[in-house]
């Protein structure tokens, strides 16, 4: 008997949910099975609870298409951006709670895709033009470029660093190499130099090849090229950072790619690997502030111009929001640029005041 009422109990909250999921749809979309796709693709309850929702307000005509299409999770997002504004309430916390939410989920589908999961094994995949961050037994690291990647072999260029012994010779060295790849994650190995043609006047080395790449860290956020006039302000501390807007007139300089979790940003002259920084640069009519360490840069000695990657401490959710809106392009802000065009920096110089110490150059990851 006791069981009996216990399979009715069961079977009245199945067909209440099934009635209430129905209703909270507003329409006639089966949102029963709206919910088991979004359990089907990994997503908890809450989190289809809030994708349901923006799919409503974004009057979607197929809102499972939110569970695999960057397209469809876009333009909701877009959709309700839209909303809040015309509603002036871009300030309120709890629409950006909730956009903040619906970029974790942006990300999360983004990261899916094979590109990101998919790493390389052998050093024969790389590309030219690669940043590469050498290290010798004791001494480096180093900053190079690959020039041209054969079957037998890698040509780099020389690399620059820590000055060397008189005579010294890459010839026959074991060395260590890192690299980050554009949209998967960093790699090391470790290989031998087979040829160092300096003595002929081609500052080129020949390096082996090897096919136990071991990838040491994924990308955690995306990260888009860009070309855009930023202005970068030299801390005391990290801990001094804030996200006020500088009236002061800072370093000029160029921003070349940013993510949530960081930026690469070119200036001139040479700065110095460890220097706290707060960058700051416009979005529309929206003024972005980032604030960070410069963990790398690479040096680059003709130019007399350098491109420091910096991690960025944690933004504010209204802030994260505001360059998250912009990395994923939702108002086409990114497509103003010129297509092709190359960041120069050959007219950045420090003001007055500001110093950026100097440093043995390196190749650092980008954001």
């Amino acid at each position: 008997m006791i069981l009996i009422v216990v399979l009715l109990a069961i079977a009245l909250i199945a067909v209440l949910a099934i009635i209430l999921l129905r209703r909270a749809g507003g329409g006639r979309f089966p949102w029963l099975q709206f919910y088991l796709k979004g359990r089907e693709a990994g997503f908890v309850f809450h989190e289809i609870n809030l994708l349901r929702r923006v799919s409503i307000e974004a009057k979607l005509e197929n809102p499972t298409a939110l569970f695999w299409s960057m397209k469809q999770l876009d333009r909701a997002i877009k959709g309700i951006i839209i909303t809040y504004r015309a509603r002036s309430q871009e300030q309120e916390p709890e629409y950006n709670l909730l956009l903040s939410k619906l970029f974790e989920l942006r990300k999360r589908v983004e990261f899916d895709q094979p590109k990101y999961k998919m790493g390389i094994k052998s050093s024969r995949k790389l590309t030219p033009k690669q940043h590469l961050r050498i290290t010798l037994p004791g001494l480096g690291p180093f900053g190079a470029l690959i020039v041209e990647n054969l079957t037998r072999y890698m040509a780099i260029s020389h690399p620059q660093g820590p000055k060397l012994p008189d005579g010294f010779s890459w010839k026959n060295q074991k060395i260590g190499i890192y690299f980050w790849r554009a949209e998967d994650a960093g790699y090391f190995f470790q290989t031998k130099v087979m040829e160092d043609f300096i003595e002929k006047k081609y500052p080129i080395l020949h390096i082996a090849h090897s096919d136990n790449l071991i990838r040491t860290q994924k990308r955690n956020s995306v990260r888009v090229e860009t070309d855009m006039p930023a202005e970068l302000f030299p801390l005391k501390s990290i801990d001094a950072t804030n996200e006020i807007p500088e009236e002061a007139r800072g370093l000029r300089c160029r921003l070349a790619d940013v993510s949530e979790g960081g930026a690469a940003i070119l200036i001139g002259g040479k700065a110095r690997v460890g220097l706290p920084v707060k960058l700051q640069f416009s979005i529309a009519e929206s003024v972005v502030v980032m604030s960070g360490i410069v963990k790398g840069l690479n040096f680059d000695q003709k130019k007399n111009r350098s491109l420091l990657h910096m991690q960025a401490s944690p933004p504010s959710v209204t802030m994260r929001n505001r360059i998250l809106t912009y990395v994923y392009n939702l108002f086409g802000e990114r497509e103003t640029l010129l297509p092709g065009r190359k960041p120069d920096a050959s007219k950045d110089k420090a003001p007055e005041g500001i110093v950026l110490k100097a440093t043995p150059p390196t190749a650092g990851p980008s954001n």
